[in-house]
């Protein structure tokens, strides 16, 4: 009987405080990554960053300046990201920013074992995170959009739209 118990309890899956905690810190290696930019901190950059990131882009390639700023390309003076919010989505982290009405820019990063393993940028296109998985039996969420760009200073634009399913 005990050795059943046991059996069961290692098929229990990570607590919901254990992986809000994992988010947290995701959220924070995020913020810590904009905050080194901004200070032009390229080696505490490097240490948050796996030597294989993964990197998608999806926009003008002219806007290809996050790329630029992690591979030394540019300086943080060319563009300076600051993001006006960052949100934990799922296993993602997701960083939004825009500069008035000509740039808008919508980053995915996901964190695993204390490292950005790998990043996406969205340039001025208007982002929709669902998700796609089967619904769980105690879960009845009609809704399954997760995050979506916000409507300030975007009202008035036309933007490209992009779902992203994870």
């Amino acid at each position: 009987m005990a050795d059943k118990l046991n059996n069961i309890a290692t098929q229990v899956p990570e607590s919901e405080t254990g992986m809000k905690l994992a988010g947290i810190q995701n959220q924070a290696i995020v913020q810590s990554l904009y905050r080194a930019l901004a200070h032009g901190e390229m080696d505490s950059v490097s240490k948050l960053l796996a030597s294989d990131l993964e990197w998608w882009f999806h926009g003008p390639p002219k806007c290809q300046h996050m790329m630029k700023m992690l591979t030394g390309e540019w300086s943080q003076a060319t563009f300076r990201f600051d993001p006006r919010s960052i949100e934990m989505v799922g296993d993602s982290v997701i960083a939004e920013g825009w500069e008035g009405a000509k740039a808008y820019w919508v980053h995915v990063w996901t964190v695993k074992d204390g490292l950005i393993t790998q990043f996406r940028e969205y340039f001025n296109t208007w982002l929709t995170v669902r998700d796609l998985r089967p619904p769980r039996w105690e879960s009845r969420q009609v809704n399954h959009t997760l995050w979506q760009s916000h409507l300030r200073d975007l009202a008035c634009r036309s933007l490209p739209g992009l779902l992203l399913a994870i």
